[in-house]
């Protein structure tokens, strides 16, 4: 009896043990336990930069760790993204990408990741216009004179975008073709290069984000001509948009989303998409980006990942009617 007693309490001693190592662990394992690292596939400057920046900021805070950003531009953003993919699925390393994020799997049909499959979608960021600007040197008097002159003169004109597949690009494209333009594509390794090119009169137009722009709108350095979005940016009033002008169908509206490697674990995405969402929600967070034309848009991981799906699909249906091609 008492060698039977002694078994049974050894094994109760050991299901006891079973209990509590996991719940140790649990509290061991909170997450974040040490630095996170930010990837964003463009530019320091660009405006999917300045966002992702303002809103790393505040998660540093949030989560009491380092979170460094890694800023690898290159092929419309893809680079960044492969590198994200293929990180260990662990929530310490994210990926802040543009719009351009969707078009690419019809793009580069020869991606190492797959867009869908590869990420998951946690919130979007903010949503933000993309402003037509040339050099004022250039002597367009509004985006409706910009408009007569290319197409009095075909393929004379250049065009500048941070990246083939970027949104800028897209931007650009659903532009050109709704005008009925005939122009050469310029794609540059990011936004503050191609601003750089517009301001030396290198390249004739760029749809720029505003939150990389207005300032050199501001200091004279750049002419607005027109936004992309359907309606006009509070910090241009007096710029009209592209429908305004009177070309249908040439809307277009920039967005910043989070994303994590698929397959990270589900308490992890939670976590993250709380304090991201908490972010956004933030005074502070939300009057800096108001200040460069951005509004803050959380969202539930399933409506974003539902917006992701659709534009995926509604990108690749403007691709080929457009005709975009670029290499791989």
């Amino acid at each position: 009896m008492n060698a039977n007693r002694r078994q049974v309490l050894s094994c109760l001693a050991a299901a006891g043990g079973a209990v509590l190592l996991p719940a140790a662990a649990r509290a061991d394992g909170a997450f974040p336990k040490q630095a996170m690292k930010i990837v964003i596939p463009f530019t320091a400057g660009s405006g999917t930069d300045v966002v992702g920046r303002a809103v790393s900021e505040r998660l540093e805070k949030y989560f009491g760790q380092p979170v460094v950003i890694d800023n690898r531009p290159g092929a419309g953003g893809t680079l960044g993204a492969a590198a994200v993919a293929a990180a260990p699925a662990d929530g310490y390393t994210l990926l802040v990408h543009s719009a351009g994020h969707v078009a690419n799997a019809a793009l580069y049909p020869a991606l190492k990741y797959d867009t869908q499959k590869d990420f998951v979608p946690l919130t979007m960021l903010a949503a933000l216009p993309n402003v037509l600007v040339a050099a004022p040197s250039k002597g367009f008097k509004s985006v409706q004179d910009l408009v007569q002159k290319a197409k009095a003169e075909p393929n004379r004109y250049l065009y500048a975008s941070a990246g083939n597949g970027s949104a800028t690009h897209i931007n650009a494209e659903k532009f050109r073709v709704a005008v009925g333009l005939q122009a050469t594509h310029v794609p540059y390794r990011g936004t503050p290069e191609a601003l750089t090119d517009v301001m030396g009169s290198r390249v004739d137009w760029f749809f720029a984000p505003l939150v990389s722009a207005l300032p050199l709108i501001k200091d004279g350095r750049l002419q607005a001509l027109a936004v992309g979005t359907p309606r006009r940016s509070p910090l241009l009033p007096e710029v009209p948009t592209t429908l305004e002008a009177g070309f249908a169908g040439s809307d277009y509206t920039f967005w910043v989303g989070l994303f994590a490697p698929a397959k990270t674990p589900a308490d992890v995405l939670a976590r993250l998409h709380a304090e991201t969402v908490k972010a956004l929600k933030s005074d502070e967070v939300r009057a800096r980006l108001e200040k460069l034309g951005a509004e803050t848009t959380p969202m539930a991981q399933a409506d974003f990942a539902a917006l992701v799906r659709n534009e995926i699909a509604a990108t690749a249906a403007l691709i080929k009617q457009a005709g975009i091609r670029v290499e791989a």
